[in-house]
């Protein structure tokens, strides 16, 4: 039995799952997780992140990277900034792309929190 992913939205694919489990050999691994993030999402995140570099707010000057991991550590998401070469920090062992859904939302909130009191006008209001 090679990997099988299920995703959980109905009652088929729970009784699909349950099959797969009942007929797992003794020490197979099972990994249940939460979705992480959607497309859309990402290109919402990344859309804001452009809108938020433009405006430099209180005249910081970042790349749209950098506004990622201060946002995702404003949020409690680990981060870790190093310095570089050049002796600016940039960010290291960040990923958004394993964020949950809702925890997705919540960084793409606290952005637009952010924007709303910096003056930072988006240019994408398309909706999730």
């Amino acid at each position: 039995m090679a990997g099988q992913t299920v995703i959980l939205c109905g009652k088929r694919q729970r009784e699909f799952a349950k099959t797969l489990v009942e007929s797992a050999p003794i020490g197979s691994v099972l990994n249940i997780r939460e979705a992480t993030r959607t497309t859309d999402q990402n290109a919402k995140l990344w859309a804001m992140l452009s809108d938020v570099s433009r405006a430099k707010p209180k005249g910081r000057r970042h790349t749209t990277d950098l506004w990622k991991a201060l946002f995702m550590k404003a949020c409690g998401h680990a981060v870790q900034f190093l310095e570089g070469l050049d002796g600016e920090p940039f960010p290291v062992g960040f990923r958004s792309s394993q964020l949950t859904k809702p925890q997705m939302s919540e960084l793409i909130e606290f952005i637009y929190s952010y924007g709303a009191e910096h003056g930072v006008i988006w240019t994408n209001e398309a909706a999730l």
